[in-house]
């Protein structure tokens, strides 16, 4: 049996969604229906909207939810109607890459969190009242809803007494940022750390390297305020780039040894060609910023060869949200995350608004509040 639910409709590309009354049809056996409380707007949803990413439109985007859970599919044994989730990138589960806990790298992850439908099946789980199909489970969930069918491989139950709208957004974007830390660079206490990019992703990695033990703390951003919101949450030190020469700074601030880790969420390739020139001896320069296919970056590999400097690309910081999340959460409770920091929320009719305030950097993290 279906119900009919409110949600934000992304229809044609680079164009405002609309908000629409829908059909949701009934669980699949490994499916969770979860009554949504609160989901994050992320920069994912904007690049899909305006098809650099190619979940088929329209679509019910949307993978930065929290919510509590309602009714379970008969194959789900992880949670129970009635438990509070926070939900994150969907995974198959039974790739080599998911038996070997790099779900993050799940070899089926285009079909899993941008191909529309259930990968069971192929069906979606939404339509509209006069029976046109709309794309669903993007990440698994498509949570711009009020309710939604979520896989049970994109959930990960939290206390009750956690308040949803303060962490639903845990499942990408700051997973990104403090799991590219503590997951995948592993910055030794007393290291030096730059972050290139101040958004979300980028004060995440923040918060994170402070957590870690870090010492020097570089934010990089062309936003004064973002720059001022870097050194509340933890940075050292911060470098705007629009005025200064951030490779000279860079250099400067750590007595011309380089930075031992430097994490880059822009993605531009001038910016990444100077970020590796300011690496130490045997530094790691990490991309976690998302570009368009077939960009490449010069990197100058002649005198850098004596250096044996790194570089890697990271998804969603290498996490498995199963296990990461619930540790994010225990850092937010203990103040030692202060994610709550950059957001605003927003009613769900706001949508269109809240897009346009990340894009302008107006507000850092958008949350809808249902």
């Amino acid at each position: 049996m279906s119900s009919t639910i409110t949600a934000a409709v992304a229809r044609k590309t680079k164009a405002p969604l609309t908000i629409e009354k829908l059909h949701l049809d009934e669980i699949c056996p490994n499916e969770v229906r979860v009554r949504m409380v609160a989901v994050g707007v992320c920069h994912t949803d904007a690049i899909v909207r305006d098809g650099v990413y190619p979940t088929p439109l329209p679509a019910v985007l949307g993978h930065e939810g929290a919510g509590v859970v309602v009714k379970v599919g008969s194959a789900v044994k992880t949670v129970k109607p009635g438990d509070h989730v926070i939900m994150s990138a969907a995974y198959c589960t039974h790739c080599k890459q998911c038996r070997t806990g790099n779900v993050a790298y799940c070899e089926n992850l285009l079909a899993e969190d941008f191909g529309g439908r259930r990968t069971s099946d192929g069906t979606t789980s939404l339509k509209t009242p006069e029976g046109e199909e709309v794309s669903s489970h993007f990440f698994g969930q498509s949570s711009f809803a009020t309710h939604a069918n979520v896989v049970e491989s994109a959930l990960i139950p939290v206390p009750a007494d956690v308040p949803l709208e303060k962490v639903a957004f845990f499942g990408c974007g700051m997973q990104t940022g403090a799991g590219s830390i503590l997951n995948e660079l592993r910055p030794r206490a007393g290291s030096s750390v730059a972050v290139s990019g101040i958004g979300a992703v980028g004060l995440a990695a923040v918060m994170a390297a402070r957590a870690a033990g870090a010492t020097t703390i570089v934010a990089i951003d062309l936003n004064d305020s973002r720059l001022e919101l870097a050194k509340e949450v933890g940075a050292t030190h911060t470098i705007n780039a629009s005025s200064a020469d951030t490779l000279k700074e860079l250099l400067r601030i750590t007595e011309e040894k380089g930075v031992n880790y430097i994490l880059d969420t822009t993605a531009i390739p001038q910016v990444l060609k100077n970020l590796a020139k300011a690496l130490s001896i045997r530094g790691t320069l990490a991309l976690v910023g998302a570009a368009s296919p077939g960009t490449e970056a010069p990197f100058e590999i002649g005198e850098s060869l004596v250096r044996g400097w790194t570089f890697k690309t990271i998804v969603q910081g290498s996490s498995v949200p199963q296990d990461f999340i619930p540790r994010l959460v225990s850092l937010w409770q203990q103040g030692r995350f202060p994610a709550d920091k950059l957001t605003k929320t927003y009613k769900l009719d706001e949508i269109n608004k809240a897009f346009e305030d990340s894009a302008s950097g107006v507000t850092v993290k958008p949350v809808i509040v249902f």
